[in-house]
């Protein structure tokens, strides 16, 4: 199932810009994914609750990728049937099936976990130490499509071959990439019914109106610890689309200035996909960070590798030395997303109670990839349309411009969100013991170490 729920992420996420600027639709990367932080204000609480009150979780999951896959295949179909290059899809129907499609597929991110979660608490399975190597997998099939698509090329002719070289039918520049994705949605909305039931906990006592809906969720705000960690979810959340929107075309950019020969500039998205390899590797490391150093000084990693990541990009650059410090910002990449999400998921599913936990990720996920990756997203596109400006070259159509502000730009939001994050909570003067620090990531009513009440 993870691995299934990346992979069709995966496929399009971190290459799709390449391809809705040789589409014509360049100037409308950020409102792409702007769209899936502006469904996901919504989307997964919606679905949330009717997984904890209707549906039972994993049969939802199944009816939300068959949809999105459904719609997916839509841009795909609008894309092949433009034809020739230089023959633009419709924008308006092209737009309206994309964002039908992440609209149920963005619930999926939460309800797999939810899913994950259950299967695991009855069969006995402890969720921190064992959920972390199950999401690997996810990893994995985010990396594994994120390749195909660099390396899969088919002709006008259809000539199916695979190639590292400077060719420009690869799908991670056409339309072909929705295709893998619309497909593999399909696989998986259809696995999903073979999936183990996951029952719907009903409380025999008389509910309020909130409370049926699944709206009493957002009563977790009025618990210190959780409002901080969510309002900190939504600063973190503004980075999370900038580098999937823009890390590819930023890289494959410098074929239209001087750069058109090296390897990284021809296979951005198989050198992006550097980040994911980290990813896997460092969710391994979440149960050990989190058992040694809890929740605060966890995130508080996430966010100075955020600084790394995005500074990395600002001073490298495709060729030797430089491409060393793009390889740098993909091993960092890994800390930055991992220590965040999937900790995060770990602590609001150790957090909140079993009648509400879909809820509660739905509203995880509308703090973090809702309402901050959608200010982030937008606010990201603004900077880079001050700066860059999609040019057409003997090469091609690229995003040229100062890159290195842009980027610089981005590590200093980081570095302020950082440095506000350790003004608000504070450490301990003394080192727990490793009992105590064991207690701490129990994540029970107390407070988690680096939560503190004003």
């Amino acid at each position: 199932m993870n691995f299934l729920e990346f992979a069709v992420w995966g496929a399009y996420l971190t290459c799709i810009g390449n391809y809705l600027g040789s589409a014509g639709m360049g100037h409308l990367i950020a409102w792409f994914y702007a769209i899936q932080g502006i469904v996901s204000i919504f989307m997964p609480t919606i679905m949330g609750i009717i997984a904890d009150r209707w549906v039972q979780p994993q049969k939802l999951l199944g009816i939300c990728q068959l949809a999105a896959g459904a719609f997916m295949l839509g841009c795909w179909w609008l894309g092949y049937s433009a034809g020739a290059v230089g023959v633009y899809p419709d924008r308006t129907l092209f737009l309206t099936f994309y964002t039908i499609s992440v609209a149920f597929y963005m619930p999926t991110i939460a309800l797999s976990n939810t899913v994950a979660f259950s299967v695991l608490k009855s069969n006995g399975y402890d969720t921190i130490t064992a959920f972390p190597p199950i999401r690997v997998f996810g990893t994995v099939g985010f990396i594994a499509t994120m390749w195909f698509v660099n390396c899969a090329t088919l002709t006008h002719d259809g000539e199916f071959f695979f190639t590292l070289g400077n060719h420009a039918h690869r799908f991670q520049y056409t339309y072909m990439q929705l295709l893998v994705s619309g497909g593999l949605g399909l696989v998986l909305g259809l696995y999903c019914f073979t999936l183990p039931a996951c029952h719907i906990v009903k409380s025999d006592k008389k509910q309020s109106l909130a409370e049926l809906l699944g709206l009493n969720a957002f009563k977790l705000f009025k618990i210190k610890k959780m409002a901080i960690f969510f309002i900190f979810s939504m600063l973190l959340g503004m980075c999370l689309q900038v580098t999937n929107g823009y890390a590819t075309p930023f890289i494959t950019s410098f074929k239209g200035s001087g750069f058109a020969d090296t390897f990284a500039a021809n296979n951005a998205t198989l050198l992006t996909s550097l980040s994911q390899v980290s990813e896997a590797l460092c969710i391994l490391m979440i149960p050990f960070f989190l058992k040694r150093f809890g929740i605060k000084r966890v995130m508080l990693m996430a966010m100075i590798a955020w600084v790394l990541r995005f500074g990395f990009f600002g001073i490298g650059n495709p060729d030797f030395p430089g491409v060393t410090l793009f390889i740098l910002s993909m091993i960092v990449y890994g800390v930055a997303f991992d220590f965040f999400n999937v900790s995060g998921a770990l602590f609001v599913e150790q957090e909140t109670d079993k009648s509400i936990q879909a809820s509660a990720q739905g509203l995880f996920m509308l703090m973090t990839n809702g309402i901050g990756a959608t200010v982030g997203t937008l606010s990201a596109g603004a900077v880079v349309d001050h700066f860059c400006h999609w040019t057409a070259t003997d090469e091609g159509s690229f995003l040229l411009g100062d890159w290195t502000a842009t980027w610089l730009i981005f590590a200093g939001f980081a570095l302020a969100v950082a440095i506000a994050f350790v003004i608000v909570f504070k450490d301990s003067k003394s080192n727990p013991s490793t009992t105590e620090a064991s207690e701490q990531t129990k994540l029970t009513d107390s407070a988690p170490e680096g939560f503190v009440e004003a």
